[in-house]
This record gives structure tokens, sequence and C-alpha cells, in this order.
């Protein structure tokens, strides 16, 4: 018999011992069933499979140190993917550093272009394409500056940057003193190719990070143990502005334009057209500084606004230590919203675009980065990983204090990345421990990238792991979805169409996206435009607005194709 007793404390029913063995009973049954959920959680619908060990990439990051803890060894490198001689296949260039004073090495450490063989697999070819710099790689953009049908190479380093010239036949030329972007011994950050004022005419955005030089560096103790020195330890630098004058040369109008107006700790940049007046601007991530928002006025001056729109700070006016940023329109309204990575103890931040060239950070309510707190966050990408119709945040996370530990246990040097999945309500979700063995892997990430490597509709990831290997994952996700991946032309426009905004409608869904030269953590990818398109599987029309051109509408069709769009040949749009 169960007796029941009176709890007169709360006047609660209280039962005997037999009761309570059996609700005792029932509530283990329910923890156990918990438990084993949590250990084979549901699938998110996304699924990234680790595939590096079969790919043929051999390529091995360092940062070139020799325990002196020089600062360019906690921020290191991008990477960029891009096709490089035309194939139709995407290939993947690394950056890797170089030996800093004190460090002997026998082979000196070189970036690699790793050509895509279509297969599922890489071979390098960085020998024979001629574009091994041993400088000290930090930031690298891809474009055609030259307007010749083949995609060229920026790399923003610490020492001497470089220029490589496309020559159309797998080869590549270092062109950097003729063209006169060089820089000079900075150390380096993002960099983007943009088109600033509509002339057909790539120019080049060159972030920089800090004034520093050997004979500056600053020892950094806490306790018995050495560490980095950070960003406030050395005066901000402003960054620099080349414009194209179409012979293959260029003008550094850092100054007039406005650029050089202000200084701080650049690192990943993304030119994006924030407000929709038709010119591109820049928006240049700072580290522990107000982050810069470059309003472009159409005829090559700048005037820093990142304040007055709700960029330079979190929702709480406070300034971040910024690493990489992305924009894309997480909720299909026809704005590009923006996101921030940051340093640990710190989220990053997603900027929501309110229109007329205002932004909110949408962190919290969005939920969009409540799991990187922790960690130091690096590249990042929107993306759409399931062709749902909706852009995911992939997030890289990794410290660079060896001994992190003892000042803060809440992370660690290698740790997994994170992945967001976009819910369609304005919220995201931490799928990251049920995508797939790719968000499984252990790293200290800088560099991602992201593009449809195999041509199969999903967009993969490629991650530059510090002083490690890279990591390659392959988008397994069910197939069951819609897309279309577009390439654009320019005629009057860029070769490339850097700048042109994108419209993509399929029946009830409505896609906008621009096509940027550099973004992420000082990387470039993303030159083809991917739309994912769900259970839709026609597209009703295609509208590009071409930089400083109009508006031209496409004959749509079937989804699930490639399809290549040259300006001229589409019908004006009446608006």
């Amino acid at each position: 018999m169960v007796h029941s007793t009176k709890d007169r404390s709360s006047g609660k029913i209280g039962w005997g011992w037999a009761g309570l063995l059996g609700v005792g009973i029932c509530w283990s049954l329910i923890d156990h069933l918990t438990a084993k959920a949590a250990e084979q959680p549901l699938p998110s619908g996304i699924r990234l499979t680790d595939v590096t060990d079969r790919s043929g990439i051999t390529f091995r990051h360092t940062d070139g140190g020799s325990g002196q803890y020089y600062i360019m060894e906690s921020v290191v490198a991008g990477l960029a993917l891009f096709d490089y001689d035309g194939d139709g296949l995407i290939d993947i260039y690394f950056l890797n550093g170089a030996p800093l004073p004190g460090t002997v090495v026998d082979t000196p450490p070189r970036n690699a272009l790793y050509r895509n063989n279509g297969d599922g697999t890489f071979t390098d070819v960085t020998e024979r394409a001629g574009v091994g710099d041993p400088g000290y790689g930090l930031g690298v953009t891809v474009a055609d500056y030259n307007n010749n049908g083949y995609q060229d190479l920026y790399l923003n380093n610490f020492g001497r940057n470089v220029l490589y010239r496309n020559n159309g036949d797998g080869t590549f030329t270092d062109v950097t003193d003729e063209a006169g972007v060089g820089c000079g011994e900075l150390v380096g950050a993002g960099a983007s190719f943009l088109d600033i004022d509509n002339n057909g005419l790539l120019d080049l955005y060159v972030a920089n990070y800090v004034d520093f030089t050997y004979d500056r560096h600053i020892e950094r103790t806490i306790g018995k143990h050495r560490f980095h020195p950070g960003p406030r330890d050395y005066p901000p630098m402003p960054d620099n502005l080349f414009r194209n004058n179409g012979d293959g040369t260029f003008t550094d109008i850092s100054r007039e334009s406005g650029i050089a107006a202000v200084a701080g700790a650049g690192m990943g940049i993304v030119c994006f057209d924030f407000d929709e007046d038709g010119f591109t601007d820049v928006f240049v991530c700072n580290d522990h500084g107000a982050n810069f928002l470059f309003h472009n006025d159409g005829q090559g001056g700048f005037q820093e606004v990142g304040l007055i729109a709700g960029v330079a700070y979190d929702f709480y006016g406070n300034e971040n230590g910024s690493m990489g940023a992305d924009c894309g329109d997480y909720e299909n309204n026809g704005r590009l919203d923006l996101f921030a990575t940051n340093y640990s103890a710190e989220m990053p931040v997603l900027y929501r675009n309110l229109g007329g060239g205002a932004f909110e950070d949408a962190t919290r309510r969005a939920n969009a980065g409540a799991s990187a707190f922790p960690h130091v966050t690096w590249g990042t990408g929107f993306v759409d990983f399931a062709n749902r119709g909706l852009r995911d945040l992939f997030i890289a996370c990794g410290h660079f204090m060896d001994k992190i530990e003892f000042i803060d246990d809440r992370t660690m040097v290698d740790v997994p990345n994170i992945l967001l999945k976009n819910l369609g309500n304005g919220r995201f979700q931490d799928v990251s421990d049920r995508s797939g063995d790719g968000l499984a892997v252990v790293a200290s990430t800088r560099g991602a990238a992201f593009d449809d490597l195999d041509n199969d509709g999903r967009i993969d990831v490629v991650l530059l792991n510090t002083n490690a290997p890279p990591t390659v994952l392959r988008n397994e996700s069910p197939g069951d979805h819609h897309w279309l991946q577009i390439r654009l032309r320019g005629t009057t426009s860029n070769r490339d169409g850097v700048g042109a905004r994108v419209r993509v409608v399929a029946d009830d869904l409505a896609h906008v996206a621009e096509v940027h030269s550099g973004r992420g953590y000082q990387s470039h990818y993303g030159t083809r435009l991917h739309f994912g398109l769900g259970h839709r599987q026609h597209v009703d029309r295609i509208e590009v607005r071409w930089p400083g051109g109009p508006t031209e509408a496409f004959t749509a069709g079937p989804a699930d194709r490639h399809v290549v769009l040259t300006e001229g040949q589409g019908a004006a749009k009446n608006d």
C-alpha cells in the first residue's frame, strides 16, 4: 500500500517510499532516454563530411614562430577559392607564413595552389603556375583586374605585397612593381578589388593591421607564461586605396579619397553597397577598435560612417576585437545584412540591415552566436548549405595563445567550428553537433572559404588551420532541394561583375546577392553566386543590376543549373 503524507510547510501532497521509488524509476527512465537522445541528436538536414585525407592536399601551414611571440603569428592567414584556369572547377590557394627571426628551416615554406581534378582530388600546381610566394601571407583577394577573362591574385603580406597577373595559360607573372601596389613593409590584412566609380576598372582596397617592426617587438607575460602582444600595443594604421589606371598600373589615392583620414587595426573586410545607392562601400573589421564603414560618394571619395550606420560597435556600445565579416540577406527581405566575428568573451555581431543606410545589432534576438562567446572567431560566411532558400552561418574558431587555459579555461587553442542553421523566422540554431563529422574537427582555424568544389549544387567548405594541415569538408546534405548558380560576365562593367547585385525569383521566393572580391577573414570566395531554392524547380526571372549600368532581366528556366549571364544580353528592366 502506498501511503500519502502531507507536507505541512507547502500544503503539497507527498508520497511514501513505495511511491517515491516508482516516481524515481520513471524519472530514471526519462533521464536514460534523454541521455540516449543527447548521444544521438536528430540530424540537422545539413551534413558536412571531412574528406581532407582523400583530397590529395599535403599543404601544411606554419606561422614561422621561434618562441618570440611576434604579433603576426597570432593573426596569420586566409585562403582563396577561384577557378584559375577557367575549366569550370574551383581551385584552392593557401597562404602560408615565413620563418621569423630565430626560426631555421631546411625548406622555406611557401603559398600553394591546388588544381581541382574534378574527382574530389587536387594536384599541387604551385611551381608550374609560379605563385609560390615565400612571403608572410596574411590576406588574399582575387579578380580580373585587367578585364582579359582570367582571374588575377593579390596577396596582402607582412612585408611586400604581391600582385600575380594571370597569363591565361595556367601560369602567373609577378607584376607588383610595375603595377605599383607593393605597399612597402607593412603588416597586411584583408584586401578587396572593387570598382569605386563604376568605370569598368577594378580598383584595389588594402587593409593594414598595426605599425609593427621587429625593433618594436613587445614581450608580454602573465604569471610565468609568455603571450603574444595585442593590437593596442602598437599604433593603428590607415588603409590603402589604389585607383586602376586601365594600363596595368595603379595610383595610390588613399589620402585624397578620405580612406587615410582614419586609422585602425584592420583585419577582414567586405565591400558591398550597404545603402543601395549604386556605389560599392567598404566595411573594415578593426581589432579592438570601432569598425569602419566607408560610404562611397561615387566620385572617388569616401566618408567613414560606421557610428552613424550602427556598425562601429555592438548593441551595448562596446568596441570589439573584430576579425572577419560577410554580408548576406538572411531574412530574404532584399537587404544585405552584415555578420562580424570577434575575440573571445565577445559575441559575434549580426548587424541587421534596416534599410536607409542603418543597421541594428540583432545578435541576441536572432540567437546568432551565443555558443561562440568563449572562443576567438575568425572566418565566416552566409551559406545556404542545404539549399532550403535560407542562408546559414558558418563560424571558424580557434585561439592563438598556446597557454590560454592558464588565464581562461573556457576555451582552448584547438576547438571545433560552429554551424548556425537559419530557422527561417529571423533566428538561428546551433546544429554543430548534428551536422556531420566535419564539425567535429578540432583545430585552430583562421580562413574559411565556401564554394561548390564538385559542381553538385551544394556548397563545400575549405578551412586554413594555423600550424596544421587544412580541412576540406564535402557537403553531403540531402539532395532533395533545388539550386541555381550564376556567373556574371561584364562587358561595359568589369569582367567579373564585381559589385553587381543579382535578384533571383522562384515562385514565392526572392533572393538577392552581390558579387564580391575579398570577404570573410582575409580570404576570397564566392565569385560564382549560389542560390538555394528549396522545393522550387523553376526560376521565374533573374535581374542583374550591373555596376553603374542598367538593371537587366534575363530569361530564366529550370533549376539545378550553372548559368553564365553576359551584360547586354538581357532585356532592360523598367522599374
